[in-house]
């Protein structure tokens, strides 16, 4: 994902790769807006889509979006990351922002902003996602902070977790599973000598007909056949070439009777047409 973000402002902020400090020192300067303030901004938002006005309410909250995203360093992921990801959802929520309902705008945007940050921990934390249920949801960014040490929980831990978060204990169970395993690359690391390179998943997942030579030779073949298809279309009458086109080569294909309409015959007539442009077409190809 490209660190850059840029948000125009009086005070200009911008993340860049080897600024986040930066950034987040000019976004801690920019003082925190009082109740009337923003309710004034969000209304002329509403009102007159005043984007000078989002651009303060967002500007503003940054902060907020810095420290939601520090909460979330234990899974590997970059800072500048997770606060971008945030920042996509404080604009959400600034743009759904409804000044009358008296929330401030930091409680009503902390939905969205987590809401991003857990999408975007879920697509990169692994190569393979981990969880696309709701109840996995819930439970991969709750279970590590429910288990009370570093080994696998025991019976009486699963049931716990379990009840607190409203799901069955065989699914606190898979998601711990799905926790402590591992990436594999599909092919073993060049380092690696033969007896290691067995267990890589290209050793034992090979098939013949993904062979390169073989897929050349189709793709030589299916090319060839297509330029004679050509070609024989070509040695059709104009109103054969169309029924054969507008029945079998088009997107939307049509109906006999619909081209019996257009051309003023038939269905059968139609028919007939057809067949003897597809006889001619075979002997043309097959020559």
């Amino acid at each position: 994902m490209s660190n850059s973000l840029v948000i125009s402002h009086p005070h200009e902020l911008t993340l860049t790769a080897g600024s986040l400090d930066a950034y987040i020192n000019a976004a801690h300067q920019l003082p925190i807006l009082s109740a009337e303030e923003e309710r004034n901004l969000a209304t002329r938002l509403r009102d007159h889509q005043d984007l000078e006005a989002a651009r303060t309410l967002i500007t503003h909250h940054l902060r907020f979006v810095v420290r939601v995203a520090r909460g979330y360093s234990g899974y590997g992921l970059a800072l500048a990351d997770l606060v971008q990801e945030g920042n996509i959802g404080l604009m959400k929520a600034v743009k759904r922002f409804d000044p009358t309902m008296n929330v401030r705008l930091v409680s009503f945007a902390v939905h969205w902003i987590r809401a991003e940050m857990h999408e975007f921990i879920l697509r990169n934390w692994r190569i393979v996602k981990v969880a696309t249920t709701k109840a996995q949801r819930k439970l991969f960014f709750n279970l590590r902070s429910k288990k009370k040490r570093l080994g696998w929980l025991n019976n009486e831990e699963v049931e716990s977790v379990a009840m607190e978060l409203g799901v069955k204990p065989s699914e606190v169970l898979e998601m711990e599973s799905r926790l402590s395993g591992q990436d594999l690359g599909f092919d073993a690391p060049s380092t690696s000598d033969d007896e290691d390179s067995i267990f890589s998943p290209s050793a034992y997942l090979a098939h013949e007909s993904e062979d390169p030579a073989t897929n050349c030779e189709k793709d030589n073949w299916s090319g060839h056949q297509t330029d004679r298809l050509l070609t024989a279309m070509g040695e059709l009458d104009d109103r054969s070439r169309e029924i054969i086109q507008a029945r079998w080569l088009s997107d939307k294909k049509q109906t006999l009777q619909e081209l019996a309409k257009h051309y003023g015959v038939s269905a059968e007539r139609v028919r007939q047409l057809e067949s003897n442009a597809m006889k001619k077409l075979q002997s043309y190809i097959e020559a």
